[in-house]
């Protein structure tokens, strides 16, 4: 498990007291077309961090990246205003955005706390670009990222302002996703089950092999699970499928048997003729599937067997839902699947906006152990990569 330093410790020892501390944030919000925020659970996720060195007598400047902006080019939907209005609504207190604070020049004390304007406007951004983290660096004491959004890429405001900063630590956020990653795959309780699932395995091929090495079950589910399918010699119809990554799946199944491990393949579908809300579901054999349906969920056989083994599974790693699930009739396996996790005694993380959205609508929130904010960087992670972001601070805490 990578050892970095956290802010939690730094404001619990009294060293943020009339430090000039630079948090970045992932204030990437959803807004309509007038510019009105429409979902603030990042700002408020952000919230603790910000809370924590104010309390602890700190100068706080936050930033965050929204949207794509042009480097370089400013445009008004581009702004963070509706952003520090709402933490200001939070908070009930005032907070001032700062446009071209690249330079400094702008006046903070401590108690005092800051929104710097969009930081992907900034020459250089992208580009980690030393110049312009090592003025970012000046402007502080204490570099916190609590981002873990952007924590697969090296960005000037997200691992090169690291490198140059007096001090630099995990957020609270930060901090919590390391914590749940590394016991979920660096030191899980056995059995270890995951569950990827989605229309391509293309786009989750490396988080398969990587996970192949690693879990004692791999449940696949929607259009990966077909061409899993077509590796087993199952007939799928006109279902969705990579026939060309047939030997991927191969492999992947036979690194999975010399472990003594397995990836549980459907014992019964749901197919369709057609992908609509108004379309018959037919829940058939796996053998059984003609050749114009669609397999668009796995049956209740399958469900059972599948919860059956989350049910005595000692860690769970959940990213994608086995079927349509926005079609009710070929959600089934998902809301199963989603009520075995919930009942769990395992430790359970998922991530990913397919999976947060069934997690939404089977309302099981509550009952996940963690839930990953961070789409991109939950799946790097599970590929077995070392994030950007986490592998400057390990670094840094070396120091």
């Amino acid at each position: 498990m990578l050892h970095v330093k956290r802010l939690s410790d730094l404001a619990a020892s009294g060293q943020l007291k009339g430090k000039r501390v630079f948090i970045r944030a992932d204030l990437n919000v959803p807004q309509d077309e007038a510019g009105n925020i429409t979902e603030d659970t990042r700002i408020r996720a952000s919230i603790p961090a910000i809370q924590m060195c104010l309390d602890g007598g700190a100068a706080v400047m936050v930033t965050s990246h929204l949207g794509r902006p042009s480097e370089g080019v400013f445009k008004a939907e581009d702004s963070l205003a509706p952003i520090a209005h709402r933490i200001a609504e939070i908070l009930n207190r005032k907070v001032p955005l700062i446009s071209n604070w690249v330079d400094g020049g702008f006046e903070l004390a401590p108690g005092d706390l800051v929104l710097l304007e969009n930081c992907r406007v900034n020459v250089g951004e992208k580009k980690n670009a030393d110049e312009l983290a090592k003025k970012m660096a000046a402007l502080c004491d204490v570099y916190v990222n609590d981002a873990f959004g952007t924590a697969h890429r090296a960005e000037a405001t997200t691992h090169g302002i690291a490198r140059f900063a007096k001090v630099a630590c995990a957020g609270p956020l930060m901090a919590a996703e390391l914590d749940a990653l590394s016991r979920a795959l660096a030191e899980p309780r056995r059995p270890l089950v995951a569950i990827v699932a989605g229309s391509k395995v293309s786009t989750k091929l490396t988080i398969l092999k990587s996970l192949a090495e690693k879990v004692d079950e791999l449940i696949v589910g929607g259009g990966i699970a077909n061409t899993f399918l077509l590796a087993k010699g199952f007939n799928i119809g006109k279902s969705l499928a990579e026939p060309d990554l047939v030997n991927e799946a191969k492999e992947i199944i036979a690194l999975m048997e010399k472990r003594g491990a397995r990836v549980p393949i459907p014992e019964d579908v749901v197919v369709a003729n057609e992908l609509s809300p108004l379309a018959r579901a037919n829940r058939v054999p796996v053998d059984e599937v003609a050749p114009d349906d669609m397999i668009l969920d796995v049956g209740p056989k399958t469900a059972a067997q599948l919860s059956m083994m989350l049910a005595h599974a000692g860690t769970i790693v959940w990213n994608g839902p086995l079927g349509v699930f926005e079609i009710d009739q070929f959600g089934g396996g998902t809301k199963m699947i989603a009520a075995a996790i919930a009942h769990s005694p395992a430790f359970s993380i998922a991530g990913g906006g397919d999976t947060l959205a069934a997690i939404a609508k089977y309302g099981i929130e509550n009952q996940v152990d963690y839930i990953s904010t961070g789409g991109g960087a939950f799946l790097e992670f599970l590929e077995g990569k070392t994030l950007p972001a986490f592998a400057v601070l390990a670094e840094r805490a070396k120091e």
